[in-house]
């Protein structure tokens, strides 16, 4: 993500500008930030990873949704584009239109070298703030790996990775099963 300048703008601009733009923005506090374009291996892991949920959630109150469906962190005024998104039950709109969700169940991030810092760090920090979110997942891009944290009593998060090929992550939440093989379906990683 690269800030763009003179990007101070309220909640109701950005929204605005956001809804008119032809591409993606966060938006942390009254800084804009531009989304950059994603890596072959990166769009490959996600869609590999949704079309996995998408196949386990049928006939569940569950739904998975792709980065163009921004999420709301009220505690800390953030829209963000989370790689994939679970919604369970009726979903939450902000501003009474369908493109801000309010109650994601779990997030869904696939690393990359420019947003990895971020993701593990101050993005997940805000993330914990959101009531809904049960679950938060971190998928390597560069070598089969993925972590996963998951809400318990007093909003304690308990950790745990699934790691190689042969490993199978379990999303309590929703009922789901993340077999790596599938996640890394056709990626190429390095020995």
């Amino acid at each position: 993500m690269a800030a763009q300048p003179n990007t101070a703008m309220s909640v109701e601009e950005y929204l605005e500008f956001e809804r008119a733009s032809e591409t993606k923005h966060e938006y942390y506090g009254g800084e804009v930030l531009a989304m950059a374009g994603a890596s072959y291996d990166h769009n490959l892991i996600v869609m590999s990873t949704g079309a996995t949920l998408h196949n386990q959630l049928r006939g569940k109150p569950c739904r998975v949704l792709p980065s163009d469906l921004r999420i709301f962190v009220p505690t800390a005024d953030i829209f963000a584009y989370p790689d994939l998104t679970v919604v369970c039950g009726q979903p939450s709109f902000g501003s009474g239109t369908p493109d801000t969700l309010l109650n994601p169940k779990v997030i869904i991030e696939v690393l990359s070298p420019s947003t990895e810092s971020n993701d593990r760090g101050k993005k997940f920090q805000r993330y914990r703030t959101i009531e809904s979110l049960d679950e938060y997942v971190l998928i390597a891009q560069e070598k089969s790996r993925i972590e996963h944290f998951v809400r318990q009593a007093n909003d304690l998060w308990l950790f745990s990775e699934a790691v190689g090929l042969d490993a199978t992550l379990h999303l309590p939440t929703i009922g789901c099963a993340l077999t790596l093989a599938d996640v890394y379906q056709e990626i190429e990683l390095p020995e």
